[in-house]
């Protein structure tokens, strides 16, 4: 079923995996998404997130397919065809050409890197780094638990732990982080199956090592420049090839809050 795409245009800042839930969401919502991006891309779980269209021209996630544009007439011919442009912006320069109703800010750097409410009628922040009525209209939660994907229209969301969530009973042993600056080479790359203690990937002579057995989830793009203690790898206990394919449930939680606090937000503009 072909949706038209007539509801208000969308501008998201970052094409990451829990960025990519949002991304989703409105898009099936009829929304006209535009993703800007980075000309090099970090994320790890790179198999659902739309950034890695920037290496691979496209990348389709869950039947959606995103496309990497070079120009905003570009993005507006690959949203007719009911597809997500990617465009590499990372200050957010065409944003006042777009003219979006609504702004995302789903970078994660857990501090403000440029987003401001005057960026769009309603601007949302992701996370630690805004601050809810000051730089933007609303803060969505990401941390784990039971605030998860709550809107907060006034102050900022709890503070970075600094410590993954819990996924299969583990927590800080599943992520890798990497132990030097320089190039990163991949040896055992997102479904492959390992053991703890096994090489997964090195940097600049420098071993990755499996903390735990299970599937690698998360693997940084091979001969991306890393630096040290960079989050590079993540390893799922559960090992399932399905959980490497689909939007998270932590990233799902994190749309909904956006969908709502645009729709109650825009209420109020009404």
């Amino acid at each position: 079923m072909k949706i038209q795409r007539v509801r208000e245009r969308v501008v998201v800042r970052s094409g990451g995996d829990i960025a990519t839930g949002t991304i989703f969401r409105l898009h099936q919502c009829g929304y006209r998404v535009l993703v800007l991006e980075t000309s090099n891309p970090t994320a790890i779980r790179r198999t659902v997130s739309f950034s890695q269209a920037i290496f691979d021209g496209e990348m389709e996630i869950e039947d959606v397919v995103a496309v990497r544009c070079e120009s905003l007439e570009d993005a507006q011919h690959i949203i007719e065809q009911n597809k997500i442009p990617v465009m590499v912006d990372s200050e957010g320069k065409c944003i006042p050409q777009y003219k979006p109703k609504l702004v995302v800010d789903g970078i994660l750097a857990k501090k403000n890197l440029g987003t401001s409410k005057d960026m769009a009628p309603i601007v949302v922040g992701l996370g630690p780094g805004f601050y809810a009525g000051k730089d933007v209209h609303a803060v969505i939660e990401t941390h784990r638990g039971h605030e998860l994907g709550r809107v907060i229209y006034e102050g900022p969301a709890l503070p970075n732990t600094g410590i993954p969530g819990v996924i299969g009973g583990r927590e800080s042993e599943r992520v890798n982080y990497s132990p030097a600056d320089g190039k990163i080479i991949v040896y055992k790359d997102i479904e492959s199956l390992v053991k703890e203690g096994e090489v997964i990937a090195s940097v600049e002579g420098k071993p990755v090592v499996a903390q735990i057995d299970g599937m690698v989830r998360g693997m940084i793009q091979h001969g991306t420049t890393v630096f040290k203690g960079m989050k590079i790898a993540d390893v799922d206990p559960r090992g399932e090839k399905v959980n490497c394919k689909t939007i998270s449930d932590k990233a799902r939680s994190i749309a909904g809050g956006v969908l709502e606090a645009f729709l109650h937000l825009d209420l109020k503009i009404k």
